[in-house]
């Protein structure tokens, strides 16, 4: 890398290469999110360590082409006409994990939660079965601080590991990663986070296991899993249920293209079949509209639109 001097993407691919680090030029988005919507994006590129990011983000910050960081793509919602930029794809190669002691684990972020929390019931720790089933990865767990049934990652997150955007690392621990209702610390700052650590408790595998399945089968019946979409399209407003408020104002089945208020559960827009961004795009903000003219609710979009 030569001071002073933008590199373009063939000079990236030849970074790449050069340090065997995976990509693939001009790839279809909706190949990459659980939406199954989106254009493509020029370069994706897939490192397999903590320095290997680090390179790539140093490089991308003097290249100025525009870098998206993507973990399992599962709450987003790619446009139609792609992401003109570079994206980091976490998912794959780096998704480590590791025994530290009889109850801690440290994961890379790439890693799928839900190989987390059977890595975990392995080995007999408890502490994380409200997470399997959970689509995600652990980055994008930690990024959002998932949850589900009465559990959340700030219950079991022991420390995190990051690079900002220059490359250089740094840890946050106990009320430094800001754990609140689907929000973090990296929620509001440039920083690619590479690695968690979670503290578990010793518990019986069989009966962890037991209670897995038990959520997995609870999202099977009350959650449209049979169709692409990017989960729960609301955040929760405070004092009522996003769901609960789509569906007092009648919009279950409502569509617009392909793109549809889930029959199942009024809280998620799937993707029926052929949905476009566009048809995601004008069907959210229908249902934004009829919910707070119904009701006086102003509901918040979970999902993240990159365009």
């Amino acid at each position: 890398m030569i001071p002073g001097v933008k590199m373009n993407y063939i000079d990236i691919e030849q970074l790449c290469a050069a340090n065997n680090i995976a990509f693939k030029r001009d790839v279809p988005l909706k190949e990459h999110c659980t939406f199954k919507i989106g254009g493509t994006v020029p370069l994706v590129v897939w490192p397999g360590g903590a320095e290997q990011i680090a390179l790539l983000l140093a490089v991308v910050q003097c290249s100025g082409i525009p870098l998206m960081v993507l973990g399992k793509g599962s709450n987003v919602l790619f446009a139609d006409s792609g992401f003109k930029g570079m994206i980091l794809c976490l998912s794959g190669r780096f998704s480590r994990i590791t025994k530290l002691d009889d109850t801690t684990l440290a994961c890379e972020s790439g890693a799928a939660l839900s190989a987390l929390c059977v890595y975990a019931q392995e080995q007999g720790l408890s502490g994380l079965e409200f997470a399997y089933g959970i689509p995600g990865s652990v980055g994008g767990a930690v990024y959002m601080n998932a949850g589900a049934y009465g559990g959340e990652m700030k219950d079991v997150l022991l420390r995190t590991h990051h690079l900002d955007l220059g490359g250089r690392p740094g840890v946050y621990s106990g009320g430094e990663m800001q754990l609140s209702y689907r929000h973090s610390a990296y929620s509001d700052a440039d920083l690619v986070i590479t690695d968690a650590v979670v503290r578990l408790r010793r518990g019986d595998p069989l009966r962890i296991r037991a209670d897995m399945d038990d959520y997995m089968q609870r999202r099977r019946d009350k959650q449209p899993l049979e169709f692409p979409s990017a989960g729960s399209t609301f955040r929760r407003p405070p004092g009522a249920y996003a769901s609960a408020l789509i569906d007092e104002c009648g919009l279950k089945g409502r569509g617009v293209g392909g793109a549809q208020v889930s029959e199942k559960h009024a809280g998620f827009v799937i993707n029926r079949g052929g949905a476009t961004c566009e048809d995601v795009l004008k069907l959210i903000d229908l249902v934004r509209g009829k919910v707070l003219q119904d009701t006086g609710y102003k509901l918040e979009c979970e999902v993240k639109i990159i365009r």
